[in-house]
């Protein structure tokens, strides 16, 4: 096993964003206007990458697991889930009156939530939207996030059959103490059967999702979670660390009476699955995922073209700016981002209204961008060229350095500790310290110079 030294988990394991944006999401602010998401979104044409990219939430869930820090609501109330729809389709048409025709999809992503717990035809008729008015690469990625729980083989034919050619399968652990634990609904069908059967169809790939810091897991019970998913064979797994924060989350207060596993048990969860996987042929991407040698993220991150949005890691290929639909989704723009309201009942009445159902956002600076892109390439790609950043702006690497205020001393620092090699040209994430990278990409943010936001920890 990776040996991870005392001194670098009682130091590195404290409260860091996870740099999903940047400017972190607890920074958008409150006054951006319907009016102005609108022009945001217009403007939005003539900037880079041309690729759409959409997010749909899906807010609605069978019941409230525990660990979750997503926007949700439980019901199963068929006309809240009827009127939603409706809106979806709504604001779909909003978006898709701002867009210049001639952009192409290279990306839809189904989040929420609970994406599959909709009826199937609801979803055949949004995709069928879709395609109505725009066109696609010619190899997009369609993807849904999917509770077991709520997949049968028809479903997902249907699926497959609307274009969905990747499917996210959040497993979190294969104990079911710990899932009944944490108010997790156990798979209808077999993990294993629903991977084969996937695995039997052309041109589509499974992810399957873990969680880690749950109660009543240890390094025991994770280890044997993960052996079984290594014998499952996805193309890719995902092995997360729950992030508690109770001061958002209410509901994950309720965990604390059960006990969560301390840092050091955390962690060497984390380490155990990160070995086996390695092990087992599979390659670490960025800090959490892991994919096979063929995969097309493995050959991104080999190429140093790999990217990385709310959704998750994907290719320069299938990059797009993110056009997000439904309540607290997250527009993810070269200018801006763009949140939608959580409040179902505004976001019923804002489409209705017509107008989009945007309350929160961030308008960015060029100085901004450049340190989304310096931090960007730290986590996705482990490596950072100062020149090449310096090229891309049309600016100089001293002025960049000047911008994200990082400092030779703060990275000879990482570097007498393992974490980092660097050069006046360069900084290279070293294998161990691409377990500390939410710290050290902390250290080109100026925000964090003097933050009073809260973040769950590092590891």
């Amino acid at each position: 096993m990776i040996d991870l030294s005392k001194y670098h988990l009682e130091k590195y394991n404290v409260p860091t964003p996870r740099y999903t944006s940047y400017p972190p999401a607890n920074y958008f602010r409150d006054d951006i206007t319907s009016e102005q998401a609108e022009q945001i979104i217009f403007q939005s044409n003539s900037e880079k990458p041309e690729n759409l990219s959409f997010y749909l939430h899906i807010p609605f869930c069978s019941r409230n697991c525990l660990y979750c820090g997503c926007n949700t609501i439980i019901t199963r109330d068929k006309n809240r889930i009827d009127q939603y729809v409706n809106s979806l389709k709504n604001e779909l048409s909003i978006v898709a009156n701002l867009i210049d025709g001639g952009r192409k999809i290279s990306q839809i992503h189904w989040g929420g939530g609970t994406p599959n717990f909709l009826p199937v035809e609801y979803v055949e008729e949004i995709m069928s939207l879709f395609k109505q008015r725009f066109d696609f690469i010619e190899q997009p990625e369609i993807a849904m996030e999917c509770h077991p729980a709520h997949l049968t083989y028809s479903y997902l034919d249907r699926l497959i059959e609307a274009g969905f050619n990747r499917f996210s399968l959040g497993i979190q652990d294969f104990n079911s103490r710990v899932l009944e634990t944490v108010h997790r609904d156990d798979t209808a069908i077999p993990v294993e059967d629903l991977v084969f059967y996937l695995q039997q169809q052309k041109k589509l790939s499974v992810n399957l999702d873990f969680i880690y810091g749950l109660p009543f897991q240890d390094v025991a019970s994770f280890k044997n979670t993960i052996q079984k998913a290594i014998k499952i064979n996805p193309a890719r797994l995902a092995v997360f660390s729950y992030a508690h924060v109770p001061w958002i989350k209410k509901a994950q207060k309720k965990l604390e009476q059960f006990g969560l596993p301390d840092s050091h048990e955390k962690i060497t969860m984390f380490l155990t699955a990160h070995d086996l996987l390695t092990d087992a042929g599979y390659r670490d991407i960025g800090l959490d995922h892991f994919a096979k040698p063929n995969d097309e993220l493995t050959k991104a991150l080999d190429s140093k073209a790999l990217h990385r949005n709310f959704q998750g890691y994907s290719t320069r290929v299938t990059t797009g700016q993110v056009y997000a639909l439904g309540t607290s989704g997250i527009s993810q723009l070269s200018n801006a981002y763009l949140q939608n309201t959580k409040d179902l009942k505004k976001y019923h009445a804002m489409i209705e209204q017509g107008h989009l159902p945007v309350v929160r956002g961030y308008v960015l600076n060029k100085n901004e961008k450049i340190i989304r892109y310096v931090i960007d390439e730290l986590m996705c790609n482990l490596h950072l060229s100062w020149d090449k950043t310096a090229a891309y702006f049309d600016t100089t690497p001293k002025a960049i350095k000047e911008i994200t205020r990082n400092s030779d001393e703060q990275l000879s620092e990482f570097q007498n500790e393992g974490l980092i090699a660097f050069n006046n040209h360069e900084v290279e994430i070293t294998q161990t310290g691409k377990f500390f990278i939410r710290n050290i990409a902390a250290t080109f943010d100026p925000l964090m110079k003097t933050s009073d936001k809260k973040f769950s920890k590092a590891l």
